[in-house]
């Protein structure tokens, strides 16, 4: 069994977006020799997330941030952390910060329409993405 890391940055333009990151760890994956096994995408950031949705139409991704904004508002009264970014780290407690696919064939197994995320809650930044493909 082999293990390989890879390590890839995220630049985010916005405070409150969802950037497809899949190219990004199939390439890692192409990169690895590793056919069979598991995929972890893990973000070292707790103003940040990794999820997995629809990557078909852009609407699916506006649909997430604008019911994630509703439901966890920037100002919301009573907020004691003194940066200014709670619903930051609320969101990213909620949505996770790694995700998990199989892999076969050399391939991820993805469903038809996913795609991998970063999330990012507290941009624009430049932020770390970590890759670990186990397998053979």
């Amino acid at each position: 069994m082999k293990i390989i890391s890879d390590t890839f940055l995220v630049s985010t333009n916005k405070r409150n977006e969802l950037v497809d990151i899949t190219g990004k760890v199939e390439k890692a994956l192409a990169e690895s020799g590793i056919s069979e096994g598991s995929v972890i995408v893990y973000c070292p950031h707790t103003t940040a997330a990794i999820t997995i949705n629809e990557n078909a139409d852009p609407d699916v991704v506006h649909d997430i941030l604008l019911t994630l904004s509703a439901l966890i508002p920037q100002n919301r009264s009573g907020y004691r952390h003194s940066e200014g970014n709670s619903d930051a780290h609320v969101k990213s407690s909620i949505l996770g910060c790694s995700q998990t696919v199989l892999i076969s064939g050399g391939q991820m197994r993805l469903g038809t329409w996913q795609g991998i995320y970063f999330c990012e809650f507290d941009g624009p930044r430049k932020r770390t993405v970590i890759v670990q493909i186990t397998g053979q």
